[in-house]
């Protein structure tokens, strides 16, 4: 047994002890225990550094196990904070975990290939979670929302499309106090802003692109209902807008003018939106264009940008824009 694969044996009897409140472990035991499996089963027996590099491993990378040591004397004893807490009890088995750095590693033979960009990304990002590259301090700043309360519901909602359930949704949005229910024929999750949104056929009215923010519901329960099929094509339907509110009208071709040579260079490397056409330089000045259905995600993304870029088409934003702009300085010296 290599020391990777013996690492699950390792780790379960960790576990074991941890959650042991009769008896306090000091590192020594942890190696005398894991030792005694070990060599019963004909392996080699392990050391000082591999137990605190095994504890390392439970507390701050594969499991976040909370692992506290209480010293008395000079003598350290660990255990688990929460005694409720066992790795036997995370969404992923120590098993499924290896199976995943197991396939990590034959991702990374056809990161380098055409078609699979997307693996240069993800694989660093599996990598950190899981524990497979360590590292002195952090290396690797992920961007997410890790209060969103919404998390809760996403397996449940995951599981309900995949095996095609039908749900009952309480569900409070921001315009009125009281939650009310919803029947839901869920079909897609999608991610936006580190804000999930779960799309599908609203059974009261009909429509299948019912939107729903995750954060907003209160209560899911699975029915008996038969579940209707989607007719949606999910990637043709979020091609010709931003964000996750599609308005009734056709893409408009919106043209963008940006001020200075640095912001064009950022939204040259990070279009606006995938239909960005090269830029053309007027002057001092840049201009490009994006085709899109304009909705409230798209004016938010050209404010963000303040003062640095300009809407020149269609009239129709723009005025929009110049509104709020306005709106937003006049707030400014109203409390002035």
């Amino acid at each position: 047994m290599s020391q990777n694969k013996n690492a699950l044996t390792r780790y379960l009897i960790y576990d074991k002890c941890l959650r042991n409140t009769g008896r306090n472990y000091t590192w020594k035991d942890f190696q005398e225990e894991v030792n005694k499996v070990l060599i019963e089963e004909g392996y080699t027996g392990i050391g000082k550094t591999t137990v605190f590099e095994d504890l390392k491993q439970l507390e701050f990378s594969t499991f976040n196990a909370p692992i506290e040591k209480n010293k008395v004397g000079k003598t350290s004893y660990y255990r688990y904070s929460d005694p409720n807490f066992s790795i036997k009890n995370i969404p992923l088995n120590i098993t499924e975990i290896e199976q995943l750095k197991a396939a990590i590693s034959i991702l990374s033979r056809v990161k380098g290939l055409p078609q699979f960009e997307w693996i240069n990304e993800l694989i660093p990002t599996l990598e950190t979670k899981l524990g497979i590259i360590q590292t002195d301090s952090e290396v690797i700043g992920f961007e997410g929302n890790f209060e969103y309360s919404g998390l809760g519901f996403f397996s449940e909602l995951f599981n309900a499309i995949i095996n095609k359930r039908v749900l009952t949704i309480t569900y409070r949005d921001f315009k009125q106090p009281d939650a009310y229910d919803i029947t839901l024929h869920p079909y897609y999750l999608k991610q936006f802003n580190n804000r999930w949104y779960v799309l599908g056929l609203n059974e009261a009215n009909g429509i299948e692109t019912w939107t729903m923010a995750l954060d907003r519901i209160v209560e899911i329960k699975e029915t008996t209902k038969k579940h209707l099929p989607c007719s949606i094509d999910w990637e043709d339907y979020f091609f010709d807008f931003i964000g996750v509110t599609k308005l009734n009208s056709a893409p408009v071709d919106v043209e963008i003018l940006v001020l200075d040579r640095e912001q064009m260079e950022y939204i040259k490397t990070n279009p606006l939106h995938h239909s960005q056409k090269p830029f053309k330089q007027i002057g001092d000045q840049y201009i490009t264009s994006i085709r899109v259905i304009p909705n409230y995600e798209l004016e938010k993304l050209i404010l963000s940008f303040g003062n640095r870029i300009v809407v020149n088409l269609p009239d129709s934003l723009r005025e929009r824009i110049i509104h709020k702009l306005n709106e937003g300085v006049g707030n400014y010296y109203k409390i002035l």
